[in-house]
């Protein structure tokens, strides 16, 4: 039986024709509306939605196709049949191009019409899903390495939901390895220009001769070597969206240039005189404090506002530390496939560890460690001695002993020994993690040093 909640449209300017088909259509348990002719039609569809548009092809003022096609542009997913009693094969092929499920001829089989609504209905729903189930992998994989449910990341989301469909330009401000490039990629991805060449270029790994020529390309015979002209990577971005990383590193002179390209989308190459019209989005990103750098005179003030319309700040990972469990077995999963390794989980103390590192390097730095425990971890779980010894370092609790010089050193491992296994852990293999021994070995020490009671 058809879903109670399926709405149909059905055109006709035929009376007769219209009332029969809606009545046949309302005993199987749809919504039916109907329009007598396809201007009627258009602008019921501009009213509301449907699931299902049921239109005679022959029709004075506005005919079947073009009621098609508004259906089409309202929602892409609507199923419409066509009706007519001139069923040559032209006109189906035009309607299939145009997205039509299928067509009838008149007059209407009362017992084929309901299956064949029924089974645009099933189609409709797989193309749903099918569009709902490419819209999560596409999210997905815009922010795999950035994922996270923390307020500061679902704020970063929120701004890039917001200025994705326009083309401001974007400000990207975070520490080194917190996923700068990959937001940039999202908003791009998610923007008019996603079919377009996205283009990066590193301000801050290039001097300033060779960024001048891999930024705004240049002539033949602008300088030596300069055998062919070539296209710069503004050029290239035509159309698409030209992302800057660290472009606080951006020297001078070629400040300067870059403002005509923000303000008046043209430029010349080097050694050219043809001004160059380009159409691109820009999207900037530093590591560096460019308020500072204005204050100082290395960026100019001009070239900051014109870059910081839209600023987004990533946070670095140690702000938003409720993120990590999920971000490492993002990286587990990911990397599992990548290396055709077995799925491996984490214990809850190397997970503790984890969440309690600083992490620097940010999430590039985490994705680094949890790409090496995939690859060298035999077992089905990462537990603390698996972990860098950074990482077990910083992750457990400070604790201080003090012992005067002179002292044998089978007496200064017994006390370390002791005061592991008294102040930080009484769980032996926690403690073994922690001293950077196996089990086996922090038990022969607890016999040897008469501390077993103790490891108990």
């Amino acid at each position: 039986m058809a879903r109670q909640t399926s709405r149909i449209l059905v055109v006709d300017d035929e009376v007769n024709i219209r009332e029969a088909i809606a009545k046949i259509l309302a005993k199987q348990g749809h919504g039916v509306s109907i329009a007598s002719d396809g201007t009627g039609a258009l602008a019921t569809l501009r009213e509301g939605a449907f699931e299902v548009v049921i239109t005679d092809l022959k029709m004075a003022g506005a005919d079947g196709m073009a009621v098609l096609r508004a259906a089409k542009e309202a929602d892409p997913s609507v199923e419409v049949i066509l009706m007519t009693a001139y069923g040559t094969v032209e006109s189906a092929v035009e309607a299939m191009k145009l997205g039509a499920y299928d067509y009838l001829t008149k007059p209407v089989d009362p017992t084929r019409l309901p299956f064949l609504v029924g089974k645009a209905l099933e189609r409709r729903v797989m193309r749903v899903e099918n569009l709902q189930l490419r819209e999560r992998l596409r999210v997905r994989d815009e922010f795999q390495s950035v994922v996270g449910q923390s307020p500061a990341m679902r704020r970063v989301y929120e701004v890039v939901d917001q200025v994705a469909g326009t083309d401001a330009t974007v400000l990207l401000q975070g520490e080194s390895g917190t996923g700068k490039e990959l937001i940039a990629r999202a908003i791009h991805h998610r923007s008019g220009r996603r079919d377009q060449p996205f283009v990066a270029i590193n301000c801050g790994a290039l001097p300033e001769t060779l960024l001048e020529s891999e930024l705004f390309g240049y002539e033949k015979g602008a300088f030596t070597g300069a055998t062919a002209p070539k296209q710069g990577r503004i050029e290239l971005a035509h159309g698409g969206t030209l992302f800057l990383d660290e472009v606080g590193e951006m020297t001078p002179k070629t400040q300067v240039d870059f403002i005509r390209v923000l303000q008046e989308k043209e430029f010349r190459r080097l050694g050219g005189t043809k001004l160059i019209r380009v159409d691109i989005r820009v999207i900037a990103a530093s590591n560096r404090d460019l308020e500072a750098r204005v204050r100082a005179r290395q960026l100019r003030e001009d070239l900051y506002y014109r870059l910081n319309v839209v600023p987004i700040f990533l946070p670095p990972l140690r702000d938003r530390r409720e993120d990590i469990p999920l971000l490492a077995e993002t990286f587990l999963d990911e990397f599992s496939q990548v290396h055709r390794r077995p799925s491996k989980r984490i214990s809850r103390e190397a997970l503790r560890l984890l969440v309690s590192y600083d992490w620097p390097g940010n999430v590039r730095e985490l994705r680094n460690v949890m790409e090496r425990l995939t690859v060298t971890v035999q077992d089905d779980t990462i537990l603390p001695a698996h972990l860098p010894a950074g990482v077990q370092f910083k992750g457990t609790t400070s604790k201080v002993v003090t012992l005067p010089l002179g002292r044998p050193m089978r007496e200064i491992e017994r006390e370390v020994i002791r005061r592991t296994l008294q102040e930080i852990t009484s769980h032996r293999e926690k403690a073994a993690s922690i001293l950077g021994i196996s089990p086996r070995a922090l038990h022969y020490k607890l016999k040897r040093y008469g501390l077993l009671e103790q490891g108990e």
